[in-house]
């Protein structure tokens, strides 16, 4: 996985660093098919706000939070990414092999 982290009107320090770097392992433990993640933090008077655009196989996912905290906005980030992988990960998987429906069973017997 490829983490570039961008700052606007912040600067981005290495605990910044190194705690988003600990908090997006966490998504790749879920989904291990991300292989670009950009992370934009911005500042803008007493919003800090943190977005992310996920590449996986197939598909981009984005989300941002805005919070007064940049370590909470990114929880928050980080948060709304996993449940979107979680979900894109539920659609990727093959549904064919499930039970019958029972109208199918009436009909056969």
């Amino acid at each position: 996985m490829h983490l570039s982290l961008t700052g606007h009107h912040v600067d981005i320090t290495e605990a910044m660093r190194n705690y988003v770097t600990s908090k997006f392992e966490r998504l790749e433990r879920h989904f291990d098919n991300v292989t670009n993640v950009h992370v934009i933090m911005s500042v803008e008077k007493l919003r800090q706000k943190a977005e992310a655009k996920l590449h996986v196989n197939g598909a981009d996912i984005f989300a941002d939070c805005v919070m007064e905290d940049m370590y909470s906005a990114i929880d928050g980030l980080v948060d709304k990414l996993d449940r979107q992988v979680k979900k894109y990960k539920e659609k990727q998987t093959d549904h064919r092999n499930g039970p019958v429906p029972k109208t199918m069973e009436s009909t056969e017997a």
